[in-house]
């Protein structure tokens, strides 16, 4: 069927006047004109009357497509989608929890501790997460199941499946049902991989619980001390690509199991989570090399990006890789690894004055350093992360149901096309 031009049938269409175009749009009448002085609202003078006179078909597009805006997060004023939040602030170069300096909660608190602040705004001292024995055994089963092959964060997405099964109250999103789900999840994540040393028996802080499932070495004081530093350091940084597919999640209501898996589905691209594996495989081919020069040499020849440098958020030094090297300064078996980071900075800053350390080259040397493989820092970020997911899912429980739905600015063929 053909379309007729807009025109054709002008003294047909349904016309309202500014009352009722008011009404229909939600808005003052002086609104109304201000929309026409704008550009959206075309109006007629009423050759009768002494008001104008608005197309009906117009005034509803208007009102529908105020209605889809209003229904977005807002925009920030360079174009990027912001979504209001209470969780963390990223300024001047640091960074706050809460209004709390993150980098300072994170060396005097456990990770537990910090989660509960970031949860609850409330800190729970001495507080610790265990996994329920139903809950723990099927995620264990699971992930046993999975090829040899399988990385950390497919175990990891498995693991939240079957916890998630395994909880029948998972659909209660009651805020003290969520923090109740959290705290057996995360434990239950960390139960659920493979144990690479000597199992702990018993229960302990989670940086206690992973250490074996990241090295088959013996854990030491000052290497727990710097593994919980760096899982309270790493709990959230805003709006990153997982935390808002998270809030995604959560704005269709899924359960708390569901947006977590939401958040480990993103988490796998290699410009996310799996950015701490590269920097990984850098350093310890620094340090069989003897020098940085040759390996960042190789990394620009082949066009790739030297890892753990730069951070589009810090101008200077991310501030959870200046936390973390002041912690691994105190483990003697992190020498090494610590010279071939400070060496890799240097050589860029060569040319690449403004490129700094970022956390993902500060994981690499503590995974180098631990005798951890390269993938333990994805494991570390994933399970780190989770408890900033929690708090981001729980603020947007508090929001308006399927807010994050954007418009598409479709660019394809105008219709109708005669069918292929």
């Amino acid at each position: 069927m053909d379309h007729e031009a807009p025109d054709a049938h002008r003294g047909e269409e349904r016309r309202l006047t500014t009352r009722q175009a008011a009404e229909l749009l939600g808005v003052k009448p002086a609104t109304v004109y201000a929309y026409v002085s704008r550009g959206q609202l075309t109006s007629r003078r009423d050759p009768v009357g002494r008001g104008s006179s608005f197309a009906a078909q117009e005034v509803e597009e208007l009102a529908r497509r105020t209605r889809r805006e209003a229904a977005l997060p807002q925009a920030a004023a360079g174009g990027e989608l912001a979504v209001r939040t209470a969780i963390t602030l990223i300024e001047d170069d640091r960074y706050w929890y809460r209004g709390v300096d993150a980098t300072e909660l994170a060396a005097r608190h456990s990770y537990e501790e910090v989660a509960e602040w970031l949860w609850t705004g409330v800190l729970r001292h001495g507080v610790r997460f265990e996994a329920p024995a139903p809950m723990l055994a099927a995620a264990r089963r699971t992930v046993a199941a999975l090829p040899e092959h399988a990385g950390p964060l497919d175990r990891l997405r498995v693991a939240a499946a079957a916890a998630a099964v395994a909880d029948p109250l998972r659909f209660d999103l009651s805020e003290e049902a969520v923090l109740g789900s959290a705290r057996c999840l995360i434990p239950t994540l960390v139960g659920a991989l493979p144990v690479v040393g000597r199992a702990h028996r018993g229960t302990g802080p989670l940086a206690w619980q992973l250490w074996s499932r990241l090295t088959a070495r013996e854990a030491d004081p000052v290497a727990l001390d710097v593994l919980d530093l760096a899982l309270a350091l790493l709990i959230d940084h805003d709006l990153a690509a997982s935390t808002l597919a998270v809030r995604v999640a959560a704005s269709a209501r899924a359960h708390p199991y569901a947006v977590v898996s939401a958040g480990l589905g993103a988490l796998e691209g290699p410009l996310h989570g799996a950015a701490g594996r590269l920097a990984h495989r850098m350093l310890v081919e620094v340090v069989e090399r003897g020098g940085a020069a040759p390996v960042v040499a190789d990394h620009l020849r082949a066009g790739r990006r030297v890892p753990g440098l730069g951070h589009r958020l810090y101008r200077g030094e991310d501030p959870r890789a200046t936390a973390l090297f002041a912690r691994l300064t105190a483990l003697p078996q992190a020498g090494p690894a610590l010279a071939a980071a400070r060496d890799v900075v240097a050589t860029t800053a060569a040319r690449r004055p403004g490129l700094h350390a970022n956390v993902d080259l500060a994981l690499a040397v503590l995974t180098v350093s631990c005798g951890m493989p390269a993938e333990a820092g994805e494991s570390l970020f994933a399970v780190a992360r989770t408890a900033g997911w929690i708090a981001h899912a729980l603020e947007e429980y508090q929001e308006r149901p399927l807010r994050m739905r954007p418009s598409g600015l479709y660019h394809g063929p105008r219709p109708p096309r005669p069918m292929p």
